[in-house]
């Protein structure tokens, strides 16, 4: 079948500077630059923004393939390209994105493992650029290409040797330590250099080196802050839910933290709203930041969920702060399957009119927002700061 749609004049090198383009936003967005993930509107935004970028780069490249096939009258078009060189290169880029893209939707990889893969993903677009540098393009579109290949060499270089590695991070040091339950560790961190500006609700992405005596976790993983101090000192609480979270568990007093952001919104009530948070399980480390702050400025509902007594971490020292708090009013139940939450819901005054925080697993989020948006919530007024950007 002929598509002729794509002997368009100019398509195929529109597609291809496209494609380029939009290939080198998603890799200058894996940087981790917390002034603009400020700028995008949040973490979540700056991940979506990532991964549309990469997703619309790589559809954008497969037509400019489609293109230059549709004016190509042999058939064995592929065969005849693999021998040439810059065609091969062309070809090998393409195949890599696509590769890449599947990686993406996977979510049985582990993540360690798709974090390597993905990051290989970002050398198909120097293999394009020097695609279309060894087809001999005239001067002043040779000067762009050789720009936009310095830009992305650089840009995964640094990602590797910078940003992985840890040293454009902030160094802080485990101070104190303890653990509220079983499977969660409060770790007290102090910085060693300029402290991070953080205010509660924001999250940080925290590197434990391997050091001696002490396995670590050599890479970089998302944690809410649970606690705001004097002097630049934070504290993370961290559940074991993984590999990762669970050697820091055994964190020495004394070990040495890496620490990148921070990311996230903060807390901050817009005047005159009430305010609803949602916590389900750790997530309710960031509100507890919030209330360690000071009382709510704004009448405050925080319903918070847990799968069993003993994993309500805070839930005593959060009793403790209704009663002293007037503005504070908490609504708690075990349930692990949040199939109690439109009886916590409808507890809940004025629920539409207020501004409300979501925090807690990705089961959560899928029971509670359709289930705050049938309540007349509207959606400007629900914020979830999902770090689920593995890259």
């Amino acid at each position: 079948m002929q598509l002729d749609w794509l002997n368009t004049p100019g398509l195929s090198a529109v597609s291809a500077w496209g494609g380029c383009a939009l290939l080198l936003l998603s890799l200058l967005l894996m940087l981790r630059e917390p002034a603009l993930a400020r700028r995008l509107g949040g973490w979540e935004t700056m991940a979506r923004a990532h991964h549309r970028a990469g997703v619309w780069g790589y559809a954008l490249l497969l037509l400019h393939t489609l293109g230059w096939a549709q004016r190509t009258p042999s058939a064995d078009w592929v065969v005849q390209s693999l021998s040439h060189p810059a065609l091969f290169l062309g070809w090998l880029a393409l195949l890599g994105l696509m590769a890449g893209l599947a990686l993406s939707f996977s979510q049985t990889l582990p993540p360690r493992r798709w974090r390597a893969l993905h990051q290989l993903l970002g050398l198909c677009l120097p293999l394009g650029l020097l695609h279309a540098l060894l087809l001999g393009p005239q001067r002043p579109t040779q000067f762009v290409l050789q720009a936009l290949l310095a830009l992305a060499l650089a840009t995964l270089g640094w990602r590797a040797l910078v940003i992985n590695r840890g040293l454009s991070a902030q160094p802080y040091r485990v101070c104190a330590l303890q653990h509220p339950t079983s499977q969660v560790v409060t770790l007290r961190l102090e910085p060693l250099a300029l402290p991070l500006a953080l205010r509660p609700g924001q999250f940080v992405l925290a590197r434990f080196p391997v050091q001696s005596a002490y396995a670590g976790c050599g890479e970089f993983h998302p944690f809410s802050v649970s606690a705001v101090g004097a002097q630049g000192r934070l504290e993370l609480t961290i559940k074991d839910l993984g590999r990762c979270s669970g050697r820091l568990q055994q964190v020495p007093v004394g070990a040495d933290v890496q620490l990148q952001g921070p990311f996230g919104r903060a807390l901050d009530p817009s005047p005159g709203k009430a305010q609803l948070w949602v916590a389900g399980g750790i997530g309710i480390t960031p509100f507890m930041a919030a209330l360690r702050q000071g009382p709510p400025s704004e009448p405050t509902t925080l319903l918070y969920l847990y799968r069993q007594a003993s994993e309500a971490t805070f839930l005593d020292e959060l009793l403790d702060l209704e009663r002293e708090l007037p503005n504070l009013q908490l609504l708690h139940a075990q349930d692990p399957q949040a199939q109690c939450l439109d009886g916590l819901l409808a507890r809940v005054a004025a629920l539409a009119a207020r501004e409300v925080q979501v925090c807690g697993p990705p089961a959560l989020l899928r029971v509670a927002l359709p289930r705050l948006h049938a309540a007349g919530v509207t959606p400007g007024a629900i914020h979830v700061e999902r770090f689920e950007l593995r890259s």
